[in-house]
């Protein structure tokens, strides 16, 4: 236990010493799509009897925490490649769990802080949603599934470079076509099965109808849970891999 709060406070130590910078940087991306889609483009456009901007605010949420969690690839990538941290970690008794651990929790919490600072926006712009536990769990199990992912990448990888085909060719389609932007019931019959399957979709669904104070399908909260799990195991066993 002490190993994985060794890990997850190193993250968030470093994490404080720049933690302006990080809050500047996670509000810059949600504000340019608020006024560019929300106010300019859908200022008199409504979707299931709420105003567009209503309609993105929970859906950036999901974006934006899904996002911000892969990120850690990034930074983990920069340790191993360039900085060597890796290889400290690798000759140390720190187990593959607590470091795993530690590192998807800290994207976890640079997620939940986006999703802050979200809220915090749609506040001022005077956009009300209803939020709740499950509302905030959800978000948790996003960003947890997304930064396993991101671990687990990052540990796959043969260069720094190549981290970027992984986010353009997966994680940057998932967010514009994972219910962020626009309804999934408007896709082509061709592609809507597989883009309800993905979990930022069902993060967006559930997220837009605890907002809205509407009902959601638990059943979909079940299978993010069963999703963040699988996804920490590929995690835990590519960091194993790695550090053979």
């Amino acid at each position: 236990m002490k190993g994985f709060l060794a890990i997850y406070l190193r993250e968030i130590l470093l994490l404080k010493k720049r933690l302006f910078r990080v809050l500047l940087s996670f509000s810059i991306n949600p504000l340019l799509y608020i006024f560019a889609f929300g106010i300019g483009l859908g200022k008199n456009i409504n979707i299931e009897g709420k105003t567009y901007l209503e309609f993105l605010i929970p859906g950036l949420i999901a974006a934006t925490s899904m996002l911000q969690a892969f990120a850690i690839n990034v930074e983990i990538n920069i340790s191993r490649f360039y900085l060597k941290i890796f290889e400290e970690f690798q000759a140390s008794p720190l187990s593959c769990f607590n470091y795993a651990l530690g590192e998807v929790l800290s994207g976890v919490t640079r997620a939940i802080l986006s999703t802050l600072v979200i809220l915090l926006i749609s506040f001022l712009t005077g956009i009300k949603l209803y939020l709740n536990f499950y509302f905030f769990l959800t978000v948790f199990l996003n960003a947890f599934i997304f930064a396993s992912l991101g671990l687990t990448s990052a540990m796959i990888i043969k260069s720094h470079a190549d981290q970027a085909l992984i986010t353009n060719f997966i994680i940057t389609p998932m967010m514009f076509l994972g219910g962020t932007f626009f309804p999934t019931e408007n896709l082509p019959s061709l592609i809507k099965p597989v883009i309800e399957t993905l979990p930022l979709t069902m993060t967006s669904h559930i997220l837009r109808n605890i907002a809205f104070n509407k009902s959601f399908e638990f059943s979909h909260l079940l299978i993010l849970f069963f999703i963040a799990l699988l996804s920490f195991i590929m995690a835990f066993y590519s960091l194993k891999w790695a550090k053979d």
